[in-house]
């Protein structure tokens, strides 16, 4: 194997799947090329015909989260990519990229300042990941945690005001931060995105 990095595109539907995927491509020794989506899901779906075009050419990773759009990953797959390029990897995140993070459970409690007791043994089989997340949030014994990353009841919003940042933080740490590898033992989904990848580095 030469020592060139293979340079991977890549389509997410936000700033935090943007982390976790830049993550993902070094855990695999690949390169980042371009990012494209990052406005929502609908919107990258919209434009994945044209990302599989050009993955005829070049390899791409797009990543959506499965939220509740069917019962898994696979029918899901069929219906929005039916026929995937050679060097495509479409890949989805079941039920949130939320799950891929919290099945890092001792580094995620770690950052949180919760008990890993707490932290799901399943997260791909929870009905809202990013709740859950949000709710262990409440529990910690650090205020601005809490603050940052679980909104105010009288807000009307899912998260706080700095829960992307946070994450974005425990994602990009190297020391004490989320471990792909480690993750992958309790994400089926995430497992799956590996070797995907894994195979786009090695063609």
């Amino acid at each position: 194997m030469n020592n060139i990095s293979e340079v991977i595109s890549i389509a997410v539907e936000g700033i935090v799947d943007e982390a976790v995927v830049r993550r993902l491509l070094e855990h695999v020794g690949a390169e980042l090329g371009r990012v494209y989506g990052k406005n929502g899901k609908q919107n990258l779906l919209k434009q994945l015909p044209g990302y599989n075009q050009a993955a005829r050419h070049s390899p791409w990773l797009v990543m959506v989260d499965l939220d509740h759009d069917a019962d898994c990953a696979p029918p899901f797959r069929a219906k929005w990519l039916p026929s995937a390029s050679p060097k495509m990897c479409f890949r989805v995140a079941v039920r949130e990229v939320e799950a891929w993070l919290l099945a890092d459970r001792e580094h995620l409690a770690h950052f949180l300042h919760v008990p890993v007791a707490q932290m799901p043994l399943a997260p791909e089989e929870l009905e809202n990941p990013k709740q859950t997340l949000v709710n262990l949030a409440r529990k910690s014994r650090v205020r601005s945690i809490q603050k940052d990353m679980a909104p105010r009841p009288e807000s009307g919003r899912p998260i706080g005001p700095a829960y992307p940042s946070r994450l974005i933080e425990f994602v990009e740490n190297r020391q004490k931060g989320w471990r792909p590898d480690i993750a992958a033992e309790s994400s089926d989904s995430l497992r799956r995105c590996l070797e995907c990848l894994s195979n786009l580095v090695d063609q």
